[in-house]
């Protein structure tokens, strides 16, 4: 899994979002933050967990669920936005990189069907 370029791109958004997450606000530590924690980590997480299975049905799968986290964390991040934890700006350059993450994942799918 580490040869694989979706993998590597997501793995690269961890650490900027987290950096992001810790100017919220401390009342969000346990609801909007965490959520964003847990969609970013899972988008990464999936890719190589679903390379150790036997499928490529079944890596196609987590495949799935890596991209479904990472449209949930594009909706946290705009409200995020939208409540002014994040700037437009910010915005703008973390959806661009997580837009390639969304592409490289569905090419990536699309040659393991």
């Amino acid at each position: 899994f580490k040869n694989i370029l979706a993998w590597q791109k997501a793995r690269e958004l961890v650490p900027i979002i987290y950096k992001l997450v810790r100017k919220f606000p401390d009342d969000e530590k346990y609801a909007l933050v965490s959520q964003i924690k847990r969609a970013t980590v899972s988008i990464s997480s999936n890719i190589p967990e679903g390379s150790g299975r036997k499928t490529n049905a079944d890596f196609a799968h987590f495949l799935d669920m890596s991209l479904g986290s990472s449209f949930e964390l594009e909706s946290e991040l705009i409200i995020s936005c939208d409540l002014g934890f994040v700037s437009e700006q910010q915005l703008n350059e973390l959806l661009i990189i997580l837009g390639e993450v969304q592409k490289l994942i569905i090419g990536f799918q699309k040659t393991i069907r």
